[in-house]
């Protein structure tokens, strides 16, 4: 991870003190250490120092702990960005069969990263990286990690619903689309 800003972790705040006490004191030693770890949903994504304890976590999880870190550390550079992108089977091959089986194309997918001014970290898997989505982005916006929750799911839902109004050849409701994507969402964390 070059070129990436960097800095020593000092605070005595909560996700801080998990780093630190696994011997992880640097803010680039942090982001290895996240994006190295496997792709799956914590028990618990209102608390995220479970992305410890599961030894997981998710686009979502695993952003929202980094930007935390950040944030302790009063390193305020960091913006924590849920992005909708088209989640198709040339960025995302794991999820191919499913797009296949259901006639999708794409489905827009709501992809959570860090932005650190001009610099865009994709810490999601080991092999992640910005040019996956860039090119198939459709919006962005800046959240805090408590929005990663409630605020996201409703974020992506109401662009869902207004997709499906623009492309009534889909046929589809809501809940059929949520429930395509959660099996998309499974097939990425089986691989």
């Amino acid at each position: 991870m070059t070129n990436q800003p960097n800095f020593d972790i000092k605070s005595t705040g909560r996700i801080s003190k998990e780093f630190v006490d696994r011997n992880i004191l640097t803010f680039n030693q942090a982001t290895l250490f996240v994006k190295e770890l496997a792709y799956g949903r914590n028990a618990d994504i209102n608390n995220l120092a479970s992305v410890f304890a599961d030894n997981c976590g998710t686009c979502s999880t695993k952003h929202a702990l980094i930007k935390r870190l950040a944030d302790e550390n009063n390193f305020e550079t960091v913006k924590l960005i849920v992005g909708l992108f088209r989640m198709n089977k040339i960025n995302t091959p794991e999820i191919s069969a499913t797009l296949l089986q259901n006639n999708l194309e794409f489905i827009p997918e709501a992809h959570c990263y860090l932005k650190i001014e001009d610099l865009i970290l994709d810490l999601t898997k080991i092999d992640s990286k910005p040019t996956d989505f860039l090119d198939d982005l459709i919006e962005e916006i800046e959240i805090s990690p408590e929005q990663i929750t409630e605020y996201k799911v409703n974020y992506h839902k109401n662009y869902l619903v207004t997709w499906l109004d623009n492309n009534k050849q889909i046929n589809l409701s809501l809940n059929d689309i949520w429930k395509i994507r959660e099996q998309c969402i499974q097939d990425l964390a089986n691989n």
